[in-house]
């Protein structure tokens, strides 16, 4: 009886003080303060020294009684909180720091930058919000070696590792995946970013065609787009200029447990601004789910779609351009993009070293157009004088749309106690493509020599083509750690394309080339190496390889189908970058070689009629460098160059030998400066001026006249206050009046005007479902 007593009495007391003994627990979600996205892997520290980690879905779970904790990620800046049982989300403020500690577009998956041998430079979601920009080049810009020129309303040129040009070098990436496929290169598709989804954008460098196959020359740049936030919320904003441009934006999303759904848009419009015939209408939205199917699967969804207009304006002559003018001699000129993108990506993580992915792919392209640099006067020079009718011109209406069917499968593996690592894949687009042409005939003033209008003849037809574009690909790429501060790597890619062409044309047209089908192979290597002597400081070297598969109107825009071999670029670099301070001082460097064989040139042959061929031998070589200052919180100084020579080593074209000569559009030196301030006394306000200078260059490749650059000058502030924020950028803060782009040929000299000084004014609001 004594003992069935005492046991009562010890059931009774475990029982009631259960609740006192136990530790309460409370979840909490980590995100980032801009994005309002979680971060996997962030950690909490407690005072006692425990380290929580976040899973894939931001999420930590602790005990109540840890009161002061420390919160930190990578690129973030750490927190100091005392957790409760009402604290929900701890949202970490982005830390611009100068080591990019993460990257992902190296080798398709995240990585330290320490790991990577490569120029690579990342802009950060902070510096999108505190940019406000209204066009891509205003961010890409302020790297090192990256120069997009700004042809209006989000049209475009681009000089990476090579001279500013339109020429198919360089690979446009979205979340990993190419915006447009390849052989159908257009230099204005970065115009179908959807820039207010976009939550970073990483910028390589040199070849990456060992990863990401053909076109990467110059470069590769990849926007990586926004998740779902963690709570509700919306965002609005509204902006506008005195020179003709309005837009209107909209994030919003939210998080359900394990779904998360987002939109991001915009609407972009110029109406009557200074420039003569700069009207665009731009509407484009972005619609994301992701799914966590388990802790260790995850679907992510997206739907892009495009509908875009513009006006083209052309370039003026050298007269026009003395003047002053903003007018342009087009009048009927214009641009129409139609472009939707759907991706659904499954992740599978089957361990801690184990990680696939598989993306399926459609895209829906169309480009139609009544092309400025399409027209040619009757008019023109015959030796020694001129032949012609002044009131008539030449020109052309055409379309190139695609459809594409496209599959990704990656998988990342860790062996030997993770010191190898490897990333391999499989991908294959199936890409049938159109393309028409129909001769205009064009009525110009033969005093003005303004281009008046236009009458189609839909019975002369130049061009009407149909091409299955076949790409298969297999790649892979191995980092072996030697030691701690020492990673070799190496890659390798084999690229099957082909192009079967049917020609609807009789072989007297215009284009009239026989149907045939071209077959390209390739191999493309990469080695290199990356050491970190001390914890502040990393070197790398690597060699690459690119190359460039004959894009289609080069090989059937003519009567004969040319035997053109791809262009391949041999790429030889080294660099490294130093953080010292603990970050108040971080500089970048890097030093290239980059040699190019087989270039497509335009060549006469032995019977009069002008083709391509592959004759052309190029030398690239340069130093790209980037400091950053950061002596308090408040100041922020920031500069990025490239000193750079590009040559023609074996060049010749229509009889005419450009050997040694320097290559036209090819400045030697480009820069980008800016200064920022936030003061602590007046939390939210920032304050910044940029300087955006672009060197002297030849304007034709005989180097007989030099356009002279530009300096212009960029004033931005913004204010936050709680939800609502204000912004005034003043873009070409002299009202400078320039060319972007000036080249001279036999038809006399053409400048790009650049746009004239604009106030850009905005407003924006975010709603949210909880204050934090």
């Amino acid at each position: 009886m004594h003992k069935l007593f005492c046991l009562l009495l010890t059931t009774l007391l475990t029982a009631a003080t259960a609740p006192l003994c136990a530790q309460e627990t409370i979840t909490i979600r980590i995100a980032d303060k801009t994005t309002r996205e979680v971060i996997p892997g962030a950690t909490i520290t407690t005072a006692d020294g425990k380290i929580f980690v976040a899973n894939d879905k931001g999420e930590i779970t602790i005990s109540n009684i840890a009161s002061s904790c420390k919160v930190t990620g990578i690129g973030y800046a750490e927190r100091t909180i005392d957790l409760n049982k009402t604290l929900q989300i701890i949202l970490l403020e982005p830390q611009a720091t100068g080591m990019q500690q993460v990257i992902v577009t190296a080798n398709r998956q995240v990585q330290q930058r320490n790991a990577a041998p490569v120029a690579i430079s990342s802009i950060s979601a902070l510096t999108i919000h505190d940019t406000k920009a209204t066009t891509i080049d205003q961010l890409i810009n302020k790297t090192p070696g990256v120069f997009m020129v700004n042809l209006g309303n989000e049209q475009h040129m681009m000089s990476i590792r090579q001279p500013m040009s339109t020429k198919g070098l360089y690979l446009y990436l979205e979340d990993g995946i190419p915006i447009r496929t390849t052989g159908v290169f257009n230099h204005n598709a970065l115009l179908e970013v959807n820039m207010t989804a976009v939550k970073n954008i990483e910028i390589i460098r040199g070849p990456s065609s060992s990863m990401y196959g053909a076109e990467a020359i110059g470069g590769a740049i990849n926007f990586i787009t926004k998740a779902a936030p963690v709570e509700p919320m919306a965002r609005v904003s509204l902006q506008g200029n005195n020179t003709g441009y309005s837009r209107a934006d909209i994030s919003t999303g939210a998080s359900f447990g394990k779904l998360g759904i987002s939109f991001n848009g915009y609407f972009a419009q110029n109406n009557n601004g200074v420039l003569e015939r700069s009207d665009f209408k731009k509407y484009t939205g972005t619609l994301r789910a992701d799914y966590l199917v388990s802790e260790k699967t995850r679907l992510i969804v997206s739907l892009t779609a495009l509908d875009y207009y513009s006006d083209m304006r052309g370039s003026l002559d050298s007269a026009a351009f003395r003047n002053k003018d903003y007018s342009t001699p087009q009048t009927f000129t214009w641009r129409k993009v139609n472009a939707l993108r759907l991706k659904a990506q499954l992740d599978h993580k089957w361990n801690n070293g184990s990680n696939s992915s598989i993306a399926l792919i459609y895209r829906d392209n169309s480009v139609a157009q009544n092309p400025s640099y399409r027209i040619k006067d009757d008019y023109r020079r015959a030796g020694a004088g001129f032949t012609g009718n002044k009131s008539l011109a030449h020109g052309e209406l055409n379309d190139n749309s695609f459809n594409s069917y496209a599959v990704v499968a990656t998988h990342q593996q860790q062996w030997l106690a993770n010191k190898l690592n490897t990333v391999s894949g499989l991908s294959v687009d199936l890409s049938p493509s159109t393309y028409n042409a129909n001769y205009i005939r064009i009525q110009q003033d033969p005093d003005t020599r303004r281009y008046l209008s236009y009458t189609e003849r839909k019975d002369s037809l130049l061009s009407n083509y149909y091409t299955n574009i076949r790409n298969a690909a297999a790649f892979t790429q191995l980092e072996y750690r030697l030691t701690e501060n020492l990673r070799l790597t190496g890659g390798l890619r084999f690229d099957l394309f082909r192009l079967a062409f049917r020609n609807y044309l009789p072989p007297s047209a215009f284009s009239g080339s026989p149907n045939t089908t071209e077959t390209y192979k390739r191999f493309t290597p990469k080695a290199g190496l990356t050491w970190q002597p001390l914890k502040a400081i990393g070197l790398y070297a690597n060699y690459s390889e690119g190359f460039v598969a004959p894009q289609v109107t080069e090989l059937f825009n003519g009567v004969k189908v040319p035997d053109l071999k791809p262009q391949t670029f041999y790429n030889y670099e080294a660099g490294g970058w130093l953080s010292l301070l603990q970050g108040k001082i971080y500089a970048d460097w890097s030093i290239y070689y980059l040699q190019g064989t087989n270039e497509i040139i335009s060549i006469r042959f032995d019977d009069g009629s002008s083709g391509n061929a592959n004759a052309g031998k190029t030398k690239h070589q340069g130093v790209e460098y980037g400091l950053t200052l950061r002596p308090t919180k408040e100041w922020m100084m920031r500069f990025s160059g490239a000193s750079s020579t590009h040559r023609f080593v074996n060049y010749a074209e229509k009889d005419i030998s450009y050997n040694g000569k320097t290559m036209n559009g090819a400045p030697a030196f480009t820069g980008n400066a800016e200064l920022m301030y936030k003061p602590k006394w007046c939390p939210g306000l920032r304050t910044g001026i940029e300087w955006q200078h672009n060197g002297a260059y030849w304007m034709d490749p005989q180097n007989t006249v030099r356009d002279p650059g530009f300096n212009l000058l960029n004033l931005r502030a913004g204010y936050e206050w709680k939800a609502l924020e204000l912004w005034c950028n003043v873009i070409n803060l002299t009202d400078s009046y320039y060319s972007i782009n000036t080249t001279k040929s036999a038809f006399g000299y053409a400048y790009t005007v650049g746009n004239p000084q604009a106030f850009n004014i905005g407003i924006a609001y975010t709603f949210t479902a909880k204050k934090k």
